[in-house]
């Protein structure tokens, strides 16, 4: 397993994975902000795009770590803080999923009956980003808990400047 580019335990995969979650919570503040702006069909293609990719993140990389690192712990490790995040994460990490997948469907598409679809779009657009920011932070602590806090780039090697010892 490769070394994580954060300056952490985590592995390659682990860094690419904070930071690509990262981008996709900046890329819906953005889908928000061009809904605010009645750029609709934007804001459609930015969100969906977002919902889409994380569910192909979870898929690749977030259900086998989940599988190979915190599923064989429960329930015996759940006092565990780790674990107790992680199983956290997971669980609300899929019901955000689904949700969003949902809004995606029933606001964006005809592929749900009519009677599947709700009128009032606004409130679980809203409900799915708190939910997606909400695993965000979590996902962010359960990184700094299982690997620690990222380094600042170039930490190491200014303290070696500044030292001389380079």
């Amino acid at each position: 397993m490769s070394k994580g580019f954060l300056g952490t335990a985590a592995s390659l995969t682990a860094d690419r994975t904070l930071i690509i979650e990262t981008a996709m919570g900046v890329a819906l503040i953005v889908g928000t902000i061009l809904a605010r702006c009645r750029q609709y069909r934007a804001h459609a293609w930015c969100q969906s795009a977002v919902v889409l990719l994380n569910l192909g993140v979870i898929a690749q990389f977030m259900m086998p770590s989940f599988r190979r690192q915190v599923a064989p712990e429960i329930p015996a490790s759940l006092g565990e803080i780790h674990y107790a995040i992680a199983t956290i994460h997971g669980t609300l990490g899929t019901i955000a999923e689904l949700l969003a997948l949902y809004v995606v469907l029933a606001a964006g598409t005809n592929i749900l009956p009519k009677w599947l679809r709700f009128s009032r779009y606004k409130r679980w657009m809203r409900l799915a980003l708190a939910l997606w920011w909400i695993e965000l932070l979590l996902g962010l602590a359960m990184y700094v808990q299982w690997y620690g806090l990222p380094r600042r780039i170039g930490t190491s090697h200014s303290r070696a400047i500044s030292s001389g010892a380079l």
